[in-house]
């Protein structure tokens, strides 16, 4: 399935917005009619972080669309001049209030649909945690607590599946791909 793109307008010019093929390409681009700026759409990155505190996980209830009210652990967009691990703990901190210290790096999730590549980290809790803007609510959840059914994304859920599977050592990086079904 092909992520829609709807960009119009030129972002340096103004000018309309054609879709074809560059030269020395090999896929249909956003180019400028006026200026013929190629604009290429790329993957988003969202990093999370696996927080563990006296072997219970914390998650975050969302209080933002999208899946409000479902749990997920803290995660987020990475932002521009931040490392994988800093934009992890930067998650955590505004989604739960909470300091951690970064473990490794062990999932990776490829949102092929949203175009979107999810990383996630382990993590020690520092101190306490809280509720921050994006959540309604946040808890230690022990692994057979964990309302699965109630869990936002499914990329959280192959990162706390891989996470318990592993008991949070550093057994590499595990990757996975999510499609949507073609029912």
């Amino acid at each position: 399935m092909k992520i829609a793109d709807t960009m119009k307008y030129c972002s340096k010019c103004g000018g309309s917005i054609s879709r074809k093929v560059p030269k020395d390409d090999n896929r249909e681009r956003a180019i400028c009619d006026d200026c013929g700026a190629v604009h290429y759409r790329n993957p988003l990155i969202v990093v999370g972080c696996v927080v563990e505190s006296e072997g219970k996980i914390l998650l975050c209830k969302r209080a933002i669309e999208p899946r409000l009210g479902y749990w997920t652990i803290p995660a987020g967009f990475m932002e521009l001049g931040e490392t994988l691990a800093g934009g992890a703990a930067r998650e955590t901190l505004e989604e739960a209030c909470a300091t951690v210290e970064i473990g490794h790096q062990f999932a990776s999730v490829d949102v092929v649909d949203a175009g979107q590549i999810h990383i996630f980290f382990t993590g020690k809790l520092l101190g306490s945690y809280g509720v921050g803007e994006e959540s309604l609510e946040t808890k230690l959840f022990g692994e057979h607590e964990i309302p699965w059914d109630d869990l936002a994304f499914r990329s959280g859920r192959f990162a706390l599946q891989k996470y318990f599977e592993d008991r949070g050592e550093n057994n590499g990086v595990h990757f996975h791909e999510l499609r949507r079904s073609k029912s």
